[in-house]
């Protein structure tokens, strides 16, 4: 058992597949969180799908019950792992219209989140181009974005009879990089006293249309 970290982390797959590559590597990553310790909320992208963003919907105040549920789950968890299948070099549609739903609540709950992401494929780069798309419209979300990313190759073929990845070197190595965020993420939370702010739109003139701005003060635990 490595050192135990009191921190808790939402754990989702971005493929609305069952069983999916990315699933079964979603479900490797919260069994290596928990042996570290840690507490998981396991959770599937349907719990998260829903409806294309409408500016109407949203105005008239009818918020999809997905993005609700993963704003709910954020503000519960201090971090999150998602691991995401890539679609034509880039993230999932229903993963980016469920981002662009869940940052239009306030508080924004991606704010301070600290975020790890991994992905599964069968081709030789295991996913890693959509994991560079996908950390944009996080980062600018104010989400801490782990600078390792996962990214398991010929994922097909990866997976041992137990779950865990049949490559001992390479279990070792993503039990290793997990580790290492879960330490960031401990110590970011109990670091007292660290005031943060987070700007939409930083460097621009201010308008009401555009002025997203909010201030928070972490506190050691």
């Amino acid at each position: 058992m490595a050192d135990k970290f009191a921190v808790k982390v939402l754990v989702f797959s971005a493929s609305l597949r069952e069983n999916s590559l990315n699933d079964r590597l979603a479900t490797l990553a919260a069994r290596t969180v928990e042996s570290h310790g840690a507490t998981v909320d396991r959770a599937t992208m349907a719990d998260f799908d829903c409806l294309s963003y409408d500016g109407d919907e949203e105005r008239d105040g009818r918020m999809p019950e997905g993005a609700t549920r993963l704003k709910d789950r954020l503000l519960g968890s201090d971090s999150f792992i998602i691991s995401s299948p890539e679609y034509n070099a880039s993230m999932p549609g229903v993963l980016k219209n469920v981002i662009d739903w869940t940052s239009r609540f306030k508080p924004q709950p991606f704010t301070r989140r600290y975020g790890m992401l991994m992905s599964a494929s069968p081709s030789m780069a295991g996913g890693n181009r959509g994991l560079w798309s996908l950390r944009i419209p996080l980062e600018h979300l104010g989400a801490r974005v782990y600078p390792d990313m996962f990214s398991l190759a010929e994922a097909h073929k990866a997976f041992g009879a137990e779950g865990g990845i049949a490559d001992s070197m390479l279990q070792k190595r993503f039990d290793e990089n997990i580790a290492c965020w879960l330490q960031s993420v401990e110590a970011a939370k109990h670091y007292p006293m660290m005031k943060t702010q987070w700007v939409e739109f930083l460097g621009e003139r201010t308008s009401a249309e555009t002025d997203r701005v909010e201030q928070s003060e972490v506190h050691a635990a």
